[in-house]
């Protein structure tokens, strides 16, 4: 059974930056600090849909 992924996007600037493995069983969206590349900074990324 594959798994399931995610992007997650910048809330600053919006860029994709990263993709996760999820587990299955959740219910709400991740979101963590991470550093932008495109920004230059760290700053708090959301998991999209």
């Amino acid at each position: 059974m594959p798994s399931q992924k995610a992007s997650l996007a910048c809330d600053v600037c919006g860029s994709r930056n990263y993709t996760v493995t999820l587990s299955k069983g959740r219910t709400e969206r991740l979101g963590v600090n991470k550093f932008c590349p495109h920004c230059g900074k760290h700053t708090f990324h959301r998991e999209t849909k």
